[in-house]
């Protein structure tokens, strides 16, 4: 792994390099779905499992591409370091600015703990929800809108005691991982407009655009 360089203030040592499309789809993608199933949709809701299934999806690729994507997105290139993270802060609170090729030691700890929750959240809601996917959820509302209440007598006949305890220890991680997603998004954002601050570059444009702004 590339050793961090402490910045001279000079624009030609900051190297040009860009977020690749699959970082920067995924980063966005789970970041609109949180949103969106933590303020907007219904749990339980079919635009919440499928929601869900979408977060699923994004957040293994990003798994995926976090061992066979360009070094900048591999998780060589940011290994989880609590120390590195907190140094990164003294350091940043006290004016010096360095430059990580790939995500700086306290966003790197930032994203392996979103992705963990975020994990919590995704296998949690797939227990509530016995594993059906957003057609079998649209399936199952319907009958029920139209008065075929067989989907629900159906889900309810081979329930144990143990399955309903099961799926209210599942509900209550759920929306406690739910909410702490909610709280590291909120210490992300301001992560990162301090970051963008301290180094006068717009973090934020480098991953929407790719490109490490000057």
């Amino acid at each position: 792994m590339a050793s961090p360089r402490i910045l001279a203030g000079t624009a030609a040592e900051t190297p040009p390099t860009l977020w690749d499309p699959v970082v920067r789809v995924t980063h966005w993608g789970i970041a609109a779905s949180v949103l969106l199933n933590a303020l907007l949709d219904e749990g339980g809701s079919v635009l919440h499992v499928t929601v869900g299934w979408i977060v699923m999806a994004l957040l293994l690729l990003r798994m995926v591409w976090g061992v066979l994507g360009p070094v900048e997105a591999r998780f060589s290139a940011f290994p989880p370091n609590p120390l590195a993270a907190l140094r990164h802060l003294r350091q940043l609170a006290a004016g010096r600015v360095r430059h990580y090729p790939s995500h700086n030691p306290a966003g790197a700890l930032m994203a392996y703990a979103f992705w963990a929750t975020l994990a919590v959240v995704t296998i949690t809601g797939l227990v509530m929800t016995g594993g059906a996917t957003p057609m079998q959820v649209a399936a199952d509302k319907a009958a029920v809108a139209s008065g075929d209440w067989s989907a629900l007598i159906r889900e309810g006949e081979g329930a144990s005691d143990e399955d309903e305890s099961l799926g209210k220890a599942a509900k209550e991680v759920h929306d406690v991982a739910a909410n702490l997603l909610l709280i590291l998004a909120a210490l992300h954002v301001a992560g990162v407009a301090l970051e963008s601050r301290a180094k006068r570059r717009n973090l934020v444009a480098a991953m929407l655009i790719g490109k490490r702004q000057r």
